[in-house]
């Protein structure tokens, strides 16, 4: 594991859009697709195996069922190269999917481009949009790590979130999230 910072997306950036795969369906999704109708866009990278990822896999998809009833729409994306990561591969995937009953697609970015065009640096890494798809909150979900205690709330995302739905300025739309490096392509 090596602990990565999150790289700065402006806020304002328009969100790069994207088409994947979704292993659970065997569909492409798009950003379209998820955006749709929505108040606002949560795009978050994470993978099946990053520890800082595991600590918050229960407490994202309960905050994620919670926003879904205010117009929140979230996507999942995984670019982790199963040369290297396995573990992190379509298949695992769709199991980690279905096992922990994800409310919104879970996509994979074999390429890596969409990781690339985000700036994604690190899982876990959440980005939320507006409904004209212009950035205002990019970084960590909470301050909870591996072994430091800290209780796993949602906070720092749930009060972004909040603020966009409230129709506010993100009152801080960059707190750098920290996990695991993507693993990139060798």
């Amino acid at each position: 594991m090596v602990l990565t910072e999150s790289k700065e997306l402006e806020v304002g950036t328009k969100a790069p859009e994207f088409t994947l795969p979704e292993p659970l369906t065997g569909k492409q999704v798009s950003l379209d697709e998820v955006a749709d109708g929505a108040s606002a866009i949560l795009v978050m990278f994470i993978c099946n195996h990053c520890p800082f990822v595991v600590l918050l896999k229960d407490k994202i998809v309960e905050v994620c069922r919670s926003y879904a009833d205010r117009g929140v729409a979230a996507v999942a994306i995984s670019s982790n190269s199963i040369k290297t990561h396995p573990q992190d591969g379509p298949e695992h995937m769709a199991e980690e999917a279905k096992k922990l009953g994800y409310p919104f697609p879970y996509l994979y970015d074999e390429s890596q481009e969409v990781a690339k065009q985000y700036m994604a640096a690190c899982t876990p890494e959440f980005y939320i949009f507006n409904s004209n798809r212009n950035l205002v909150y990019h970084g960590q979900f909470d301050d909870a790590r591996p072994g430091k205690g800290v209780p796993v709330t949602g906070e720092d995302l749930c009060a972004a979130l909040d603020d966009v739905l409230a129709g506010r300025p993100v009152q801080k739309p960059v707190k750098p999230s920290i996990g695991c490096n993507i693993k990139w392509h060798p």
